[in-house]
Order: structure tokens, then C-alpha cells, then sequence
């Protein structure tokens, strides 16, 4: 991913820098409004789609990244295994699992408290993060649903 940055003056939504990328990269992206972007980003083992929310109240820029598959009931408790494992290797952010659904997604945020602004490489770091993470465990997600192999096992191929 290319670097790219861009001028941010007081009054910028996060959002905005993160549009300003997605068309930098010439990637598909759609506003559903002044405070969301969707993303879609290919990857080697997966399309992720890509949700940036900027929060006026808590004044923070939450990212979620979805996987395109969901976690059958029987694999539950062995995914949610994986996600410690997994969760404890991460620097930043986290991977969740959906209780509703078994929908598998990485969340990150970018706390700006006290009137702090976002710049284009915090925005494209997030989104670097995201998308590496997703990459690297999508296979260990894969090895306990679809593989039926425990967490510990996936995990262990995973960081091969």
C-alpha cells in the first residue's frame, strides 16, 4: 500500500481522510453518511470489507473489518479459543466474534480525546493493521472451522 498524506485542518471529520485514501487507492467505497465509509480491499485469502465510524461523543474513529464467513454453532467454543490465542499475539486491535451471528470481525479504534485531530497516517495505519491481521489468521480461522483442528494447532500453522 502506498503512502499518501494529506492536509488536515480543524474541522475535518476522520472519515473525510479516510475516503481521500480509499480514492488514492482507487479502492470501492460507499458513504452512508457524514460519520461512516465502507470499504472493500481484496486480500490474498479473503475480501474484507471495511467499516470506519467516527463517534462525536466519545470522540474516537472506530474501525471493524469483516470476514466473509460465519462460524457455525459446533466450532464456536473452539473459534472463540483462537480469538484469545490470537487476540493475545496482537499489538493493536482485537478480533470478535458475534454472538447473534458467529460473524468473525477485527475492531480497532483511534482515540482522540480532547479535541485531537486524525491524520492520514494514523487513518492508513489502522487500516494496514487491519488488513495484516486479518491475512495472517484468516488461514487459523479457517484450519478450526472448516478443518475441525484445535485452536492451539491452527494457531501453531498460522504463525509458521
Amino acid at each position: 500500500m502506498a503512502s499518501a498524506h494529506y492536509i488536515c485542518d480543524t474541522s475535518t471529520n476522520p472519515v473525510e481522510l479516510v475516503e481521500q485514501l480509499a480514492a488514492a487507492q482507487d479502492w470501492s467505497f460507499d458513504r452512508s453518511g457524514d460519520d461512516e465509509i465502507t470499504l472493500s480491499i481484496a486480500g490474498s485469502w479473503s475480501d474484507y470489507t471495511l467499516s470506519f465510524n467516527w463517534r462525536d461523543d466519545f470522540e474516537d474513529l472506530h474501525l471493524a473489518c469483516a470476514f466473509d464467513f460465519k462460524i457455525p454453532p459446533n466450532r464456536r467454543s473452539e473459534a472463540c479459543q483462537l480469538v484469545a490465542c490470537v487476540n493475545a499475539q496482537l499489538w493493536q486491535g482485537h478480533f470478535d466474534i458475534w454472538a447473534e451471528d458467529g460473524g468473525l470481525l477485527y475492531r480497532h479504534g483511534l482515540l482522540l480525546c480532547g479535541g485531537a485531530i486524525a491524520n492520514s497516517t494514523q487513518c492508513e495505519a489502522m487500516l494496514s493493521m487491519a488488513v495484516e491481521a486479518c491475512e495472517r489468521f484468516f488461514p487459523a480461522f479457517q484450519y478450526v472451522i472448516w478443518a475441525g483442528k484445535s485452536a492451539q494447532e491452527a494457531l501453531a500453522a498460522a504463525l509458521l
